[in-house]
């Protein structure tokens, strides 16, 4: 249990900690930020486990939820559950679910292989998935809009997975005993 407290603090100090890594907004994705706190998000999930991943992101959204300016660009509050971006939080911890058990699911094919794999499919496109839903809602945007506003995040995303499953595969040789 202490394990379990300590790994989810920790991993979600880390991610507001990414936070501070000053966010790009660009105009086409109606208000939603390039930041580094999705990395976090696939490092939870890959580092500790799904649900161990899932449990620390909802500490840090509701921390965020309690006003906490933790959110790249100093954002907090419940503002941010009515904006561009809800999608995304929402599917934050899904992503982290998805990401583990992918993970899990692919480690025979190497660890950073699996790493690289669970964090393109669960970091990308499960979280894109709620994120564009959410856009198009909140933006009052056509599905194929939404879709088309993300797509300039793609690439960005894509580095964020190859340096997640490259750090993961790290953390691994460093700590060979290190299980979800």
């Amino acid at each position: 249990m202490e394990n379990t407290v300590t790994r989810v603090a920790l991993f979600a100090a880390f991610i507001a900690a990414l936070g501070l890594i000053p966010q790009i907004t660009l105009p086409i994705a109606s208000g939603v930020p390039i930041t580094a706190q999705t990395l976090g998000v696939m490092l939870a999930g890959l580092i500790i486990g799904p649900w161990r991943g899932a449990l620390s992101i909802m500490v840090f959204i509701g921390v965020v939820a309690l006003g906490a300016p933790l959110l790249a660009g100093g954002r907090g509050g419940l503002g941010v559950f009515v904006g561009p971006t809800v999608g995304f939080l929402v599917g934050w911890p899904i992503a982290a679910i998805a990401i583990g058990l992918l993970f899990r699911a692919t480690t025979k094919l190497g660890v950073m292989t699996a790493g690289l794999i669970a964090s393109l499919l669960g970091g990308i496109v499960v979280l894109y998935a709620f994120g564009i839903v959410g856009l198009s809602v909140i933006a009052e945007l056509s599905l194929l809009k939404a879709v088309l506003a993300t797509a300039i995040f793609i690439p960005g995303d894509i580095l964020k997975a190859i340096l997640a499953a490259y750090i993961n595969r790290e953390v691994r040789r460093a700590r060979p005993g290190l299980s979800e």
